[in-house]
């Protein structure tokens, strides 16, 4: 329930000193001292507002069953009866006084909001809508029902529309702080940076403590490359929240921007320490790692990615790189199979699961494999068909000279790379060392490679 209408109920007594919703009771202000000249309902209040200092709902909740009975049918206690019973999160005895209160104020819109966050516990999506639309029907820049309608379509992706919303519902409330960070956040997302910038700035005007607000507007200095801005405001949302994994998330890669690499790496341990069942951390600092030269701890990161993520298919190519590395042909062609599950059309992966199989002692294993991995590429004069044909049958061939000529042919700089890789591999793998060798060091010699086989011709000539 809107917070601004609960807090109302308690200015109608003129005993505004908390606002109540689920789960949260804040303080706004020290309460009026008792007086003799008090109502019963104003004195009721105050005894209600005394034992709520304390933050315990419990007990204001006990008061209304000790309730005067000439205070039992006042609807802005009823109300407020209702909405402690929603912090509480009994439902079901709030639901039954709030349809109490439908009945007797049926065009309220605090009790259609207070309906409407019922249905939401509830999980019903039907009496959510219906409420949300008595809700609009009632007060169209409702601030809260707008926020919810925004949020559905956040949820979906639809960054416009729910703009819109957000928009109604600050109309509601300018000062509605979910509202403001829905639109800011909307509009960064539709690269509408300025309009982002100035709702942020006005969240931390309302709330100087709002670590969400800095979060984003580091990300706003980071759209300008400007990291060094970019990191004094997310370290502001840390200070605010040290428990927030985005938060960290987004320090490290400011960092690493900045080629602060051991200050990336430990922001994005923080980020593991606080959530080490989630992948992506793991995988940025793989990759800090990895372009450090620390392979170990590279590979043991991508190990993580993949065991949290299995689904993340990005790191099985890595993984399979640096096992490879370490002569771990096994563990290198589960992460090669893993790859060539998402993607058949790259010939790399079963060119190593193949090479694999051969490092391993397992040549039996290569002709089943191929001989499935062919019918991926079905052009029998492509070169990756001849390549595959030439891992499949690794025996005595007038196939090489083809493939040679072929690849001098090639205009495709990345596929030349590749398929001249494969044939150094090809020789190594046949004892052909000096052959090899030299294959491997031209493959090392390109510029500005742009596939992965690049750098295990390195790693080979190195």
């Amino acid at each position: 329930m809107n917070l601004k209408k609960i807090t109302a109920i308690f200015l109608a007594f003129g005993i505004a000193t908390f606002s109540v919703f689920p789960a949260d009771i804040s303080i706004v202000e020290t309460p009026t001292a008792p007086s003799v000249n008090d109502s019963p309902a104003v004195a009721f209040v105050r005894k209600l507002n005394a034992v709520l200092q304390t933050g315990s709902i419990d007990q204001a909740l006990l008061l209304f069953s000790g309730m005067p009975p000439s205070l039992q049918n006042d609807m802005d206690l009823k109300k407020l009866h209702a909405s402690l019973m929603i912090s509480a999160e009994l439902y079901g005895e709030a639901k039954s006084l709030v349809s109490e209160l439908e009945l007797k104020l049926p065009n309220d819109v605090e009790v259609k909001e207070m309906k409407m966050i019922l249905a939401k516990a509830e999980g019903n999506s039907s009496a959510k809508t219906a409420a949300l639309k008595e809700i609009i029907a009632l007060d169209p820049n409702n601030s809260y029902a707008n926020t919810e309608l925004a949020q559905e379509q956040v949820l979906k992706h639809k960054y416009k529309p729910a703009k819109n919303y957000y928009l109604k519902a600050l109309k509601g409330d300018s000062k509605n702080l979910d509202a403001l960070f829905g639109y800011g956040q909307t509009s960064y997302y539709l690269n509408e940076i300025s309009a982002a910038r100035t709702a942020f700035k006005k969240m931390l005007e309302i709330d100087p403590q709002n670590a969400v607000a800095y979060s984003y507007i580091g990300k706003i200095y980071a759209e300008d490359e400007n990291y060094k801005m970019a990191e004094e405001n997310v370290l502001k949302a840390i200070a605010l929240d040290d428990s927030n994994y985005d938060f960290y998330m987004d320090l490290g890669t400011y960092q690493r921007f900045r080629g602060k690499f051991k200050d990336a790496e430990k922001a994005w341990t923080n980020a593991i320490k606080i959530n080490p069942e989630y992948f992506l951390a793991y995988a940025y600092r793989a990759g800090l790692y990895d372009e450090q030269n620390l392979y170990d701890e590279a590979l043991e990161d991508y190990r993580m990615v993949v065991k949290t993520n299995p689904q993340y298919y990005f790191a099985y190519e890595s993984l399979g790189m640096l096992a490879w590395r370490i002569g771990n042909f096994d563990e290198a062609r589960a992460a090669f199979e893993k790859a060539y599950s998402y993607n058949k059309t790259n010939v790399s992966y079963p060119l190593m699961i193949a090479a694999c199989y051969y490092k391993a002692n397992k040549p039996h294993l290569v002709k089943p494999f191929l001989a499935k991995a062919l019918k991926d590429f079905p052009d029998r004069n492509s070169l990756e068909y001849l390549m595959l044909r030439l891992y499949h049958d690794f025996g005595p061939t007038n196939a090489e000279n083809q493939i040679v000529q072929k690849i001098q042919q090639e205009e495709n700089k990345t596929k030349k790379g590749k398929m001249t890789f494969y044939l150094a591999l090809y020789d190594e793998m046949k004892g052909r060392n000096e052959s090899s060798n030299k294959i491997y060091s031209e493959v090392a010699s390109l510029q500005s490679p742009m596939f992965f086989e690049f750098r295990l011709a390195e790693w080979k000539v190195k």
